[in-house]
């Protein structure tokens, strides 16, 4: 798997934010674990595609990585001249480069430097320089979710930053870019103090042929052309697996079709939206002679012009 996100992607470095989505959707069709099942191989292109997706459509991320100030992980690339300049200082092993402080000892000097503390009899903290309890500093990251867990809800385990891990209860119809709060999860507290939270930024990967849109789902569903003349009932996808359906005679392409109640759960109302079928006529994928003179014979006696309503002709 290339190390480059835009080789991933099959899309150069210039491309627009709407030729990446376009790219990663064409590509999310064809590997979709779901449409290969038991291929590993496909499974991890797959996994591949979607963290490349994730960095490139986040305008402000894909800036990070164009700059090379995160690798293609998302991680933070180590920035050279701070190391060398700095690896050899005593003082500065005793702290977190982001956050935080590394050891006790320093967290105690900075307190009692900040509030003026002094040590009293036997090199016990005096009165004023009482160890405080300080509560632990908050973290942040982004999780790339799949679209159904989302959709849906799940509880997932992560294992965020340092190794460290996270049980995270996605709730059903969370939307893109929401930061879910995860109390206790972030830095340690110093001296019994509590320890800080942890907001997590959802990424939501986008599906191999659903789009939300509000809390509507919207598929484009083929169907033969038997199907749309004749109409029938027949299977669709939804969020919740396939169910039946029915396609009125005489349907065609752009005709939409809607199944209530099918939709994403709406936290605050607690309703559900619809899905919307958009239905495409798709002709067989080989040649068919007898279909060919079937449909020369029928043109014959049924002319019509399906572009007489355009304009500027």
């Amino acid at each position: 798997m290339s190390d480059d996100l835009y080789q991933r992607l099959g899309v150069g470095r210039t491309a627009s934010q709407d030729e990446i989505k376009k790219a990663y959707r064409a590509l999310a069709k064809e590997l979709h674990p779901d449409l290969n099942p038991g291929k590993p191989d496909i499974e991890e292109r797959f996994k591949g595609i979607t963290a490349a997706y994730d960095i490139l459509s986040d305008p402000e991320r894909r800036g990070r990585y164009d700059r090379g100030e995160i690798d293609a992980s998302g991680q933070e690339r180590p920035q050279q001249r701070f190391y060398r300049e700095y690896a050899e200082d005593p003082s500065a092993s005793r702290f977190y480069t982001q956050e935080g402080f590394g050891d006790e000892e320093g967290l105690h000097a900075f307190f009692s430097d900040l509030f003026g503390g002094r040590e009293g009899r036997g090199g016990r903290p005096g009165r004023e320089g009482m160890r405080m309890r300080v509560r632990g500093a908050d973290v942040s990251y982004t999780l790339p979710v799949d679209f159904l867990e989302a959709a849906k809800g799940a509880k997932k385990r992560v294992v965020v930053g340092d190794q460290q891990t996270i049980d995270l209860t996605i709730p059903a119809g969370v939307r893109d870019r929401q930061t879910l709060r995860v109390k206790g999860q972030g830095m340690p507290g110093f001296e019994g103090g509590p320890p800080g939270d942890a907001f997590v930024e959802v990424h939501i990967q986008p599906h191999a042929y659903f789009e939300r849109k509000d809390n509507d789902i919207h598929v484009e569903l083929p169907v033969s052309l038997a199907e749309a003349v004749l109409g029938g009932r027949i299977q669709v996808p939804t969020i919740d697996g396939p169910v039946s359906m029915t396609v009125p005679k005489g349907s065609n392409t752009g005709a939409t079709l809607r199944l209530r109640g099918k939709g994403v759960l709406d936290p605050s109302s607690g309703q559900r939206g619809d899905q919307y079928v958009h239905l495409k006529v798709v002709l067989p994928k080989t040649a068919d002679a007898e279909l060919e003179k079937l449909v020369e014979q029928w043109a014959k006696s049924h002319p019509y012009d399906p572009r007489a309503d355009m304009e500027g002709r």
